[in-house]
């Protein structure tokens, strides 16, 4: 598995107005977790699939145990306590067991994206195939949290304390480093696949692109493109042309792996 953006948090931290001698005279609890599936990426080789035993004192929840192994709640679906099906709000308790499963693939809402500012390629690749995606390379955590929160987009990213925070409902930490890797896993994650509509989304600023006429453009093109291109498509905003060329038949490969 390769290595994800993860500011580990401590295990267990105070918060800032708790009494260290006040939890040093709680008694110590210990819950038993075990995750399931793909949620194994997120935990060192040697947890991975085992009961984990997790150590604590005071009120916990489920989802702060859990995300204090690295597991994000987004990537999160079904939870099971002591066989009983349960949410991540629920307090553990002493002895409790655990089962915690990755969410079921699907699109909840509607897929339009939001990247974090090391995404930029999958951002192009996903604008390929027709996907609203969000993309700036100097966005930081607290504006990428309002955005989604408030255009009720979906957060890609491979910063999993990113994840974590508290607002974000719909999200997915990609894996793979490969840009094309990335797009194959997100397409499988959301299953795209019936939703695919290429080539008619500017790779550039995102906008849907608009047909025009060969005449309205001819001064601007090469004059190759000129001879051999009539169909001509340019993005409203960012006026970025495109047209049928090699770089066309190199994206229509890809879209059809992907498919």
């Amino acid at each position: 598995m390769l290595g994800f953006y993860h500011r580990r948090p401590t295990r267990l931290s105070l918060n800032a107005n708790d009494n260290p001698r006040k939890e040093y005279n709680q008694p110590m609890n210990t819950a038993y977790f075990r995750f399931h599936g793909r949620l194994n990426d997120f935990l060192p080789k040697e947890q991975r699939g085992q009961l984990i035993a997790i150590h604590f004192r005071e009120r916990q929840s489920v989802k702060h145990l859990a995300e204090s192994l690295g597991v994000p709640h987004p990537e999160v679906g079904l939870v099971q306590v002591n066989g009983q099906e349960e949410t991540l709000g629920r307090i553990t308790e002493n002895e409790d067991r655990v089962e915690i499963h990755p969410i079921e693939n699907g699109c909840p809402i509607e897929p339009r994206f939001l990247l974090d500012c090391h995404l930029g390629r999958l951002a192009a690749h996903l604008r390929m195939l027709g996907f609203d995606c969000l993309y700036q390379n100097d966005f930081g955590d607290s504006i990428m949290t309002e955005i989604v929160i408030r255009e009720q987009r979906i957060l890609l990213t491979r910063d999993r304390r990113l994840l974590m925070r508290k607002i974000i409902q719909h999200g997915y930490c990609l894996r793979s480093l490969d840009p094309l890797e990335q797009l194959t896993e997100v397409v499988r994650r959301f299953e795209l696949s019936a939703r695919i509509q290429p080539f008619h989304r500017c790779l550039r600023c995102n906008r849907p692109l608009a047909p025009i006429e060969k005449k309205i453009i001819a001064d601007q093109l090469e004059p190759l493109t000129k001879l051999y291109f009539d169909e001509f498509h340019i993005c409203p905003a960012c006026k970025q042309i495109y047209w049928k060329g090699s770089h066309y038949d190199k994206m229509v490969k890809v879209v059809e792996q992907i498919r």
